[in-house]
C-alpha cells in the first residue's frame, strides 16, 4: 500500500492563534474544523505514492527547492475565505498576507518537477493558504458566511525556513500527520 503524501509549509507555535479564528464560527452546523496543531499551507498534494519512490521523490524535491530561488523568508497570515466560493463553501480558509510570492514561486518548481515525475498536475490555480476547516453540508452557510464578511483575524507570523515532505494517515479522529523529510530553504 502506498503512503499518502503532500509537500508542505508546516504553522509550527501557531496553533492558539489559529484555534481562536476558529472559535469565531462556534456552532456552525455541518463546519469540520482542523486540528490546528497540523495546521500548513499544502504546496503539493501528492496521494498515494509507492514507498520505493521516496528517495527518487526526495531528490527531485531537493532540486525543486533548490531551483525555486527561494530564502528564508517570513510569512504573516490573515484574513479569510472560502473555496470554491462564499456561496457554496467546502473549505474555510486563512489567508497569507505576506510570503505569497515566495510560497507559489515554491509551489511552481515543485509541481514542474512533480509533474515531470508521473504525478497529476493541479486542476486549479495555486492560492497560498491555511485550512482551517471543511463544511460537510451547508446548514450553518450563514453563519460561516457572516463570519467572513466581518472578521479579518491576524494570525500570525512566522519564520519559513524550509519544506516538509508530510505523510497522512487518515484516522477515525481525523489526519495524523509526520514529516517524512524536511528541505531547506
Amino acid at each position: 500500500m502506498g503512503k499518502r503524501l503532500f509537500v508542505s509549509i508546516d504553522l509550527d507555535g501557531l496553533a492558539e492563534a489559529l484555534a481562536a479564528v476558529q472559535d469565531r464560527f462556534e456552532g456552525a452546523s455541518g463546519l469540520n474544523f482542523v486540528d490546528p496543531e497540523g495546521a500548513h499551507v499544502t504546496l503539493k498534494f501528492l496521494g498515494d505514492t509507492d514507498p520505493d519512490r521516496l528517495p527518487e521523490l526526495t531528490d527531485e524535491l531537493t532540486a525543486a527547492v533548490e531551483e525555486s530561488g527561494v530564502a528564508p523568508f517570513e510569512a504573516r497570515f490573515g484574513g479569510l475565505g472560502a473555496f470554491p466560493s462564499e456561496e457554496y463553501i467546502t473549505v474555510v480558509w486563512v489567508g497569507v498576507r505576506e510570503g505569497g510570492p515566495a510560497m507559489t514561486a515554491l509551489h511552481e518548481a515543485i509541481e514542474d518537477r512533480t509533474v515531470a515525475m508521473g504525478f497529476d498536475p493541479e486542476d486549479h490555480e495555486f492560492t497560498p493558504h491555511v485550512t482551517i476547516a471543511r463544511m460537510d453540508h451547508a446548514g450553518g452557510k450563514e453563519q460561516v458566511q457572516t463570519v467572513l464578511r466581518e472578521a479579518d483575524p491576524t494570525v500570525g507570523t512566522l519564520d519559513v525556513t524550509e519544506v516538509r515532505l508530510t505523510e497522512s494517515v487518515l484516522t477515525d479522529g481525523g489526519p495524523e500527520y509526520s514529516t517524512l523529510e524536511s528541505f531547506e530553504l
